[in-house]
């Protein structure tokens, strides 16, 4: 081989090495630790673990998620990891601004992971169900004030294709202009394949 020709080689391989190594590098700068559940979500009477972390070291403090089953031996295996579902405390659009948004909070409850957000003055809930070793998205509910008298209310169910909206008034249990629709869904949404505009838009 040429020397030229063995030059070549060897930059390109130490260009592939130096851009693993700057990914690898990259994933470790999630290093403050937003929150930490803990649940059994795979039905085994263990628990399992979510955790979300910030990285410090970008500028726009990226977030993100990660799911931990555990095993038959007892260890925790990680089966979910996303930096997409969350988003940035100061992303690019912004210009170095606050998103305004506070942290989405994750809890675990008969079972279902549902992450809680706030977003633009409107309070939402997402439901996954574990199946086989996927989250799907199956139940969102969502409430917003009008700032007076009134809430506005959405309720979909995934698994029944229904969508319910309504209203009520602060302090009164009576339904107003409730209505019912059915919605088409090809396949559950999957927690991993999810960012959080894609959420916003149901």
């Amino acid at each position: 081989m040429k020397k030229s020709s063995l030059y070549i080689v060897l930059f390109l391989l130490l260009s592939t090495v130096n851009a693993y190594s700057q990914k690898t590098a990259d994933k470790e700068n999630f290093t403050f630790q937003v929150q930490n559940e803990e649940g059994d979500m795979n039905k085994d009477k263990c628990n399992d673990k979510v955790v979300v972390e910030m990285d410090l070291k970008d500028e726009t403090r990226p977030l993100r998620l990660q799911i931990f089953l555990s095993q038959p031996n007892k260890k925790l295996q990680l089966v979910i990891s996303s930096t997409k579902i969350i988003e940035s405390e100061y992303p690019t659009y912004k210009k170095g601004e606050h998103n305004g948004n506070n942290i989405p909070y994750f809890i675990i409850e008969d079972g279902n992971l549902k992450m809680l957000t706030n977003i633009n003055n409107r309070k939402s809930s997402y439901e996954f169900r574990l199946k086989q070793n996927n989250f799907e998205l199956i139940k969102i509910s969502r409430v917003s004030w009008d700032g007076k008298n009134t809430t506005s209310e959405t309720e979909i169910d995934l698994l029944a294709k229904t969508k319910l909206e309504f209203q009520q008034e602060l302090g009164s249990d009576k339904i107003l202009n409730k209505k019912t629709q059915k919605i088409k869904i090809n396949a559950l949404p999957k927690i991993h394949n999810l960012s959080f505009s894609d959420l916003e838009k149901y």
